[in-house]
């Protein structure tokens, strides 16, 4: 039985993958952390890959602290970079093949229309910039898959959605950025095209690797995306919208980082969820996990 190693196995993203990998049978997971697996370490990385020869490596491990990485660049690229570079290193000629998540803030947000994987990254932060070196560590291997995402956000670790819902109900009003245009992804839809991703390439070797864009359907802005929350979690705090200047940020974010995933609707026949629908199930599950309000209406 082939195994799928998934680095940062406690963060969104490793824990969605857990607790759905029954939908990918015929594996063998195994899950490393901070705790398990320090990933600085890379002769522990060497060593681990050696031990259990991984067959794919879903590459969940990164520095995601935007802001603070402005001023913990060595931190940010030492996780963002150096991870990458080492497995790709030690997976080189072994038959592994990494899917590795990246961002849409490898972008400088001055497009119009949505990026495609050919456009070129031109990164404003630490953070976005330390993301792109990672991703050509990866694809100095061309079996490899980079999956840029958005706005990532579940019902587990820290995120947008579970900030909001706690503001929304401490607060009766809240200011949100509504200059800054992008599209949320629920983590959970992540997992199933990673899934479908491994499914598909385990069938067939000769897909090719590169980048792939995924995020659900749509775009909003922040302001957007808090003021839907509030609705379909029923809560009565008002959303205020704001400028990006009234609301500064350490790391400059891109003001439109909206992504065309065209390219991997059609390698994998994905259907891909509108953002709102995904965010309603996401609701429920909170509902269930944390007492919050269900679905609004209309």
């Amino acid at each position: 039985m082939d195994t799928i190693w998934v680095t940062g196995s406690k963060g969104q993203l490793g824990t969605e993958i857990s607790l759905r990998q029954e939908a990918l049978p015929g594996f063998n997971f195994l899950y490393t952390d901070i705790g398990e697996l320090d990933m600085r370490d890379e002769k522990a990385i060497e060593a681990f890959i050696n031990q259990h020869t991984p067959a794919y490596i879903i590459n969940c491990a990164a520095y995601t602290a935007v802001d603070k990485a402005e001023t913990d660049r060595e931190a940010a690229y030492t996780l963002n970079q150096g991870i990458p570079a080492s497995l790709q290193r030690y997976t080189s000629g072994k038959g592994c093949r990494i899917i590795h998540v990246s961002t849409d803030y490898v972008f400088d947000g001055k497009a119009n229309r949505p990026y495609a994987e050919t456009d070129i990254a031109e990164p404003t932060s630490v953070y976005g910039s330390s993301k792109l070196a990672g991703e050509k560590e990866i694809l100095k291997d061309k079996k490899n898959l980079v999956i840029r995402t958005s706005w990532l956000y579940s019902a587990h670790g820290n995120n947008f959605v579970k900030t909001m819902l706690r503001l929304g109900k401490e607060k009766e009003e809240i200011g949100v950025v509504n200059d800054q245009t992008g599209i949320p992804t629920w983590a959970a839809d992540l997992v199933g095209v990673v899934f479908t991703v491994i499914r598909r390439v385990h069938e067939d070797a000769t897909i090719p690797g590169g980048i792939y864009h995924y995020a659900n359907k749509g775009s909003c802005t922040w302001y957007e995306f808090a003021s839907r929350i509030m609705h379909e979690a029923r809560l009565k705090c008002n959303v205020r919208p704001l400028t990006s200047a009234e609301y500064p940020q350490a790391a400059k974010r891109p003001p439109y980082s909206v992504m065309d995933c065209n390219k991997i609707v059609r390698q994998f026949d994905l259907i891909i969820p509108d953002w709102e629908d995904s965010l309603g199930k996401c609701l429920e599950q909170l509902s269930e996990k944390q007492g919050i309000a269900g679905r609004g209406g209309e």
